[in-house]
């Protein structure tokens, strides 16, 4: 009775909007809305943390160290999902997958406003990871099903402003319901927009199943775990407080021989069993293998800055997390505009173009945050934001765009899957390796800072005169209490500029990085990319 009261109650909504219809033209496009929604959910929990992340550490009083699980380990479990969503679609139905994604992940966004410390939280941000490992893959996939190959690139590019919109509003939402109610929020805000998105999939989309199902890598999906995880746990904890031992201490070993063995195993599995879980392959092919290595750094670079950004603006110049919301709103908005662009310049002319110019941008980007100070202007920080707003436009689309040219239709799921994999991974291990580098710089610029103030020297007499001054006039302590509270403010100032030179030091890292990927475009093969049949051009598949 239930199911026909729903039959029942779909058919009259879709009677209401034909063109919600499977066979008439426009239903590709109410499927692209559907998938969209999904979509900014699954994004807007990346950005919409970064701002809060400051508010988190002090609420339950942890470190950056430990805080940065809280974005790690979402993108580690998203990672994880990735490559087995293609195989839960196949067995399920791709609408049916998509839908238990976005209720795990709204599920999961409710629990994590109920949070009680910080270990809670990450633990049921694994949650909303999970559901967002499925959305994404398995709504690209339905996107690239649903549209013809002449007409992907330009639904890819509106499928891409679900995206962007997030990067620009999660910070702005973000830091307007941390500083107007708490940290919290930010999670009981997805719970009403997942639940309009549950309701789009269910009225719109019809099911899609394959008809081969194959059977699914359990020692794969084991091993890969197990292998991300430790290195992960490896590279974030190297430098902890708790780490006493450093990078030579037990329990950094271990993590790094699990991960060791971990690969070993997962490489073996995944090239002998039948059904890999990820269909490693794929990497064969040189267009496909040479973008996946792009999206990796790429997503190294531009997730570990997305998490040092809001720190440097809140920590060291005293930006309310609005503030700092705020200055992320022109990156989704240029990123959206640009997105369809770029798509539809992928389709018909070479797509190796938007590429470079984007790599191009970030990179510079990149290089202009590297001189942030205590004193940088609101424009200073604004041109390297505005640049990378160009920049996310240019590559995304195109560079999917590429990856998943030649691969046939019956292996797309994977390929997105494995393309989306890389990219998230590359994140985890750039929040991570950042994380530590920046834990790094700021002890090597401390002891620097501390060693260059020579307490004997006339300049050092000079200023430690003037501050007392400053002291003295604004606190009316004298003698021994002014002396300390002196020296007191000195360290603290030393303690500051060298935070803000080990954020520098990461962006001049990221540059680095970013302008690698300049190289593996000239490797990239467009020669047999359109073909001419009956005077039109089409893409190939």
């Amino acid at each position: 009775m239930l199911n026909f009261l729903n039959i029942h109650l779909r058919e009259n909504i879709v009677g209401l909007f034909p063109s919600m219809k499977p066979d008439h033209k426009a239903y590709s496009w109410w499927v692209l809305w559907s998938v969209m929604i999904g979509t900014f959910m699954a994004v807007l929990d990346v950005t919409i943390v970064n701002v809060a992340l400051p508010k988190i550490i002090a609420t339950f009083g942890t470190s950056i160290d430990k805080a940065e699980w809280v974005l790690t380990g979402y993108l580690l479990i998203f990672a994880v999902m990735l490559p087995s969503s293609g195989w839960i679609a196949d067995h399920l139905g791709y609408k049916r997958t998509y839908f238990a994604g976005l209720l795990l992940f709204t599920a999961g966004s409710f629990l994590c406003s109920l949070s009680w410390d910080e270990n809670s939280l990450i633990f049921f941000r694994l949650i909303q990871g999970a559901g967002a490992g499925l959305v994404m893959p398995v709504g690209m996939a339905i996107i690239t099903r649903e549209f013809p190959p002449e007409k992907r690139g330009m639904a890819l590019g509106f499928w891409g402003i679900a995206a962007a919109a997030s990067v620009s509003l999660g910070p702005l939402i973000g830091g307007y319901l941390v500083d107007s109610y708490s940290w919290s929020a930010i999670f009981d805000v997805n719970v009403p927009v997942g639940i309009i998105g549950l309701i789009s999939v269910y009225i719109i989309q019809r099911e899609y199943k394959t008809e081969h199902i194959r059977a699914f890598d359990f020692l794969g999906l084991i091993s890969m775990t197990l292998f991300l995880t430790s290195l992960l746990l490896a590279f974030a904890d190297g430098n902890a407080s708790w780490n006493t031992g450093g990078w030579t201490s037990n329990f950094i070993v271990t993590c790094f021989t699990i991960s060791a063995i971990s690969f070993i195993v997962f490489i073996i599995t995944e090239f002998s069993v039948k059904h890999p879980l990820i269909e490693l392959r794929l990497l064969k092919n040189r267009n496909f293998s040479i973008a996946t290595l792009m999206m990796f750094i790429f997503g190294a670079a531009l997730f570990g800055n997305s998490f040092l950004l809001p720190l440097y603006l809140q920590n060291s110049l005293g930006y309310t997390a609005l503030q700092a919301g705020l200055v992320f709103f022109p990156v989704g908005i240029i990123q959206a505009f640009m997105s369809p662009i770029a798509g539809r310049l992928s389709d018909k002319a070479n797509p190796k173009i938007p590429v470079f110019i984007g790599i191009t941008l970030l990179t510079l980007s990149m290089y202009y945050s590297s001189f942030f100070s205590e004193y940088s202007m609101h424009s200073q920080i604004m041109l390297p934001l505005y640049l990378r707003g160009f920049a996310l436009g240019f590559i995304f689309i195109p560079l999917t765009n590429i990856a998943l040219l030649d691969v046939p239709r019956n292996e797309l799921a994977q390929a997105s899957g494995l393309f989306n994999t890389i990219r998230q991974i590359g994140g985890s291990f750039g929040v991570a390796v950042l994380g530590t580098i920046l834990t790094q710089r700021v002890i090597y610029h401390t002891t620097a800072f501390s060693d260059a103030a020579n307490q004997y020297s006339a300049q050092f007499k000079h200023v430690a005169y003037g501050v007392g001054r400053f002291v003295q006039h604004n606190t009316g302590s004298v003698g021994s209490e002014m002396v300390m509270r002196t020296k007191a403010l000195l360290a603290q100032h030393l303690v500051a500029q060298a935070f803000i030179e080990g954020i520098n030091d990461d962006f001049l890292i990221s540059a680095i990085m970013t302008v690698i990927l300049i190289l593996p475009i000239f490797f990239i093969s467009t020669k047999n990319r359109k073909k001419k049949k009956g005077g039109r051009i089409e893409i190939m598949e």
